[in-house]
């Protein structure tokens, strides 16, 4: 139906405009996330701010002013910064929400556009077609050969054909089309459609964490859990020795401010958000976060051929008549259209081949076939034959049919498919199969894709339930070649290195496929199962064979879903590419669902977990580094979250249940200062790190619930060790000397800032020295430790922040100690670096 009547000019856009103000978007209202609101409300509740707001009641229920004004400020401080890094987080949420909704087809002011489903309006007239989701109910006005999968709603999983005359006129939002093309009206949108009343109580419904997220909520939890019995704990001690309730109940917050790590749940939800609006910006949407966590994961990739490994971009390049017995592979004459080169039988050929294609052709063969048919110099009959029946892809090998008639009754019955499916409804000899199946062969060998074409005679309006009942006459084979993309060895290799297992499945012949697969160099291309093969093995046998096996072919949608299954059973993070309508259930089982942005249908897109803006596979490599690099990234950050609270929490601690002279270094001051500093060290400094040169070298790590392992998060605790023995030591170097409590605290902060300086350094990798990650490019790095270095060098000079904080002036040497002591306390860890180089090559 390429032309539209009168009756379906659809809305106007003054009318359209009017109905969205009156009825609303196509939009199903849930519950609102992530607002600003709700953001604060969410802060309000976290430990650390509650804490920070009784500390600074505290201090003005005792008429300490400055301290009050200070924590308030502070207070505001930190909200900002955190609200800031949330609004970032959110932003980049809602972009890739924008990008990910679908389109629709719809008829405005007369003509067909293509709007966001969103943006469908009451009234409007929607064009559905197959392969696509209905974006809204509504009532059909015009239809051919449609029908819908609707297993949504009723869960009746076989299609229900439809039409404008029938009782049952009506289609759902979220149901599919199964085959044809109608053009509906527009009777309800978003909350108010069927599935949108069931949608309603989606709301109910939480979603899913990952292992990541779970063990960093357990651990925030316990560290939490663990402040509050330090807190009673460090409040009994204070109020026993001093009697002051007020006092030792601040001494106590001090203490329980510097336990919660609520620096790590704020450095995760800011990664996973912020990796994935990276990930948009280099042309790979990412549809939910938690994707990128599963990213760095990948042990298996299953690709398609066409389209992903090869160009897509199809040329005829030879044919080969039966009736003849001939291979034709001679095209240059062909492409220069000298079509007096052309036998009336090669005629025949090409004009069936586009007859059996789709009227506007959008696959790359049939676009290849119509243009062909052009060149053949015979007359154009496509304006006046009408398609009356059509026989969809479908089968095991699949094939296709279309009937056309012009209007004296002349009717043309074309077929096209896999050359075993044409040859098995075809009234052919022993020694004609066995020719074709030579001229096939030959065509494989160079890597071409083969289709076998025939026709059919049939009289009367009562066709055959399928296109097998008929009986073809088999005319030849058209062969196309559609090259290897030229980069694609190049990131098999990158796969191959970074330890991916890449597997190509395809619904194209062996033959062709593993000429293919050796031009790239791909691995094990000696090793093939079909989809009939693969049907038949039981779990067991195909469990085995899956992780043998690097190419599968002549694949069908229960195939494709069965090599998933078998490759998760065998432990394997699967990503699939994909971009059919057949392709949903294996992109959707698949822990990585991938589809192509531009040739890939609106389920494949729905049902993946990326999308591929510009069908470009090698976008993938960059998405598993991004993904490695996060991961990697958020673990540095948490490592320094840890190894920083560590010394913090027992320099409060260890001089208070010591009875030392000072038991009470820091206050809460101090630590929320500290805590300013820290929080945008590990959330943005970080976050922005470029990937190590090894990290695509590497092996993916298990998805599993452990985010450390044993020998990392002992390396996190000793470096937050060798910081405190430092700081106890500059602590008792102090008191040895007499000097008194403000130049005691004013060293031993200084020492413990340029700890925190040097812990950023050193913790920009875990392999790599220092000198080597200083020419890493994050320009952040300069600004935060030079922002970090002047607000400290204004705590000691400017004399109204000095005495604010209960600092003195101290002098250069004990600044040279302190720095000194910061250093020696941290960069221990260059040796085991270099031990771990030594010993491990990548």
């Amino acid at each position: 139906m390429t032309t539209l009547n009168n009756s379906l000019s659809g809305l106007s856009k003054i009318e359209a405009e009017q109905s969205r103000i009156k009825n609303g978007l196509n939009s199903i209202e849930h519950q609102k996330k992530n607002s600003l609101i709700s953001s604060i409300i969410e802060m309000i509740k976290e430990p650390m701010f509650l804490l920070l707001l009784t500390a600074a009641s505290i201090y003005f229920i005792t008429a300490d002013y400055g301290n009050g004004i200070f924590m308030i400020a502070a207070i505001l401080m930190v909200s900002a910064i955190s609200l800031y890094q949330e609004s970032k987080s959110r932003n980049a949420i809602e972009a890739l929400h924008k990008l990910t909704q679908p389109k629709s087809k719809v008829i405005r002011d007369g003509e067909v556009t293509e709007i966001p489903s969103e943006e469908i309006v009451l009234g409007d007239c929607i064009q559905c077609e197959e392969g696509t989701f209905i974006p809204a109910d509504g009532l059909i006005i015009q239809s051919n050969d449609f029908s819908v999968n609707e297993s949504i709603i009723t869960g009746e999983s076989l299609a229900v054909f439809k039409n404008e005359k029938d009782k049952n006129n009506q289609v759902f939002q979220g149901t599919i089309v199964a085959s044809g093309l109608a053009i509906c009206r527009v009777t309800a949108i978003g909350s108010l459609t069927q599935l949108g009343t069931i949608g309603k109580s989606l709301d109910e419904i939480a979603e899913e964490k990952t292992p990541l997220q779970i063990q960093i909520v357990n651990f925030v939890t316990k560290m939490s859990l663990i402040g509050l019995a330090v807190f009673l704990l460090v409040w009994a001690i204070n109020f026993y020795n001093s009697k002051i309730v007020l006092d030792s109940l601040l001494k106590a917050l001090t203490l329980a401010m510097s336990i919660i790590p609520e620096e790590i749940p704020v450095a995760f939800a800011t990664f996973m958000a912020l990796g994935a609006w990276r990930l948009m910006k280099m042309g790979i949407i990412v549809k939910q976060t938690k994707t990128v966590e599963t990213l760095g994961s990948a042990t298996v990739i299953c690709t398609d051929k066409t389209g992903t490994i090869t160009e897509n971009k199809m040329s005829l390049a030879q044919w080969y008549l039966l009736e003849e017995d001939v291979l034709n592979d001679n095209n240059d004459n062909f492409n220069k259209n000298i079509s007096s080169s052309l036998s009336a039988n090669e005629k025949e050929l090409i004009s069936l081949s586009m007859w059996s294609s789709e009227p506007i052709p959008f696959d790359a063969m049939e676009i290849a076939l119509h243009d062909a048919y052009a060149k053949t110099g015979i007359k154009d009959e496509r304006s006046n034959y009408k398609m009356v029946h059509e026989y969809p892809l479908s089968g095991k090998p699949p094939m296709m049919t279309h009937i056309f008639e012009n209007q004296k009754g002349d009717r043309i019955i074309a077929a096209k498919g896999a050359p075993e499916a044409l040859i098995a409804c075809s009234s052919l000899s022993e020694k004609q199969t066995n020719q074709i199946l030579k001229a096939m062969q030959l065509m494989a060998e160079k890597g071409y894709r083969v289709l076998g074409v025939g026709s059919a005679d049939f009289s009367g309006n009562d066709y055959p339930k399928t296109q097998q009942e008929f009986l073809f006459d088999f005319k030849g084979l058209v062969a196309f070649y559609d090259p290897p993309k030229a980069n694609i060895k190049e990131v098999f290799e990158t796969f191959y290195q970074a330890g991916i297992q890449v597997k190509i499945v395809t619904g194209d012949n062996a033959l062709t496929t593993a000429t293919i697969a050796n031009q790239i160099g791909f691995k094990n291309a000696g090793e093939i199962l079909n989809g009939d093969e693969l049907m038949t093995m039981n779990d067991v046998a195909l469990k085995e064979k899956v992780m043998e096996t690097n190419i599968f072919t002549r694949m069908f949608p229960e195939a494709k879903l069965k090599i998933i299954k078998a490759l998760k059973e065998n432990s394997q993070i699967v990503a699939m590419t994909g971009d059919g309508v057949n392709d949903g259930p294996a992109l959707k089982s698949a822990h990585i669902g991938i589809a192509m942005g531009k040739k890939g249908t609106e389920i494949a897109k729905q049902a993946a977990n990326l999308i591929l803006i510009d069908d470009d596979f090698s976008k993938m490599t960059e998405a598993i580094a991004m993904g490695r690099k996060i991961y990697i990234n958020l673990k540095k950050a948490i490592q320094y979250i840890i190894s920083i609270h560590i010394p913090i929490i027992l320099i409060v601690f260890i001089p208070l249940v010591s009875g030392w002279i000072y038991p009470n270094i820091f206050s809460p001051v101090h630590i929320i200062f500290l805590e300013i500093i820290m929080g945008p060290t590990c959330s943005i400094i970080y976050e922005n790190e470029p990937m190590e040169p090894n990290l695509m070298k590497q092996k993916p790590r298990p998805f599993t619930t452990t985010f450390f392992n044993l020998n990392e998060i002992t390396i996190s605790i000793i470096q937050g060790l060798m910081i405190t023995i430092g700081l106890l030591f500059i602590y008792q170097y102090s008191i040895t000397d007499g000097f008194s409590e403000d130049h005691t605290r004013t060293i031993i902060f200084l020492t413990l800032l340029s700890a925190n300086i040097f812990l950023t350094l050193a913790n920009r990798s875990f392999y790599y020295s220092i000198f080597t990650t200083l020419k890493y490019k994050n320009n952040l790095v300069p600004l935060i430790i030079g922002l970090t270095l002047f607000v400290t060098a204004s705590l000691l000079i400017i004399p109204l922040f000095r005495t604010f904080f209960q600092f003195e002036m101290i002098s250069f040497p004990q600044i040279g100690l302190s720095v000194l002591i910061g250093f020696v306390s941290v960069f221990w860890i260059e040796i085991f670096k270099f031990l771990r180089r030594r010993n491990t090559s990548i």
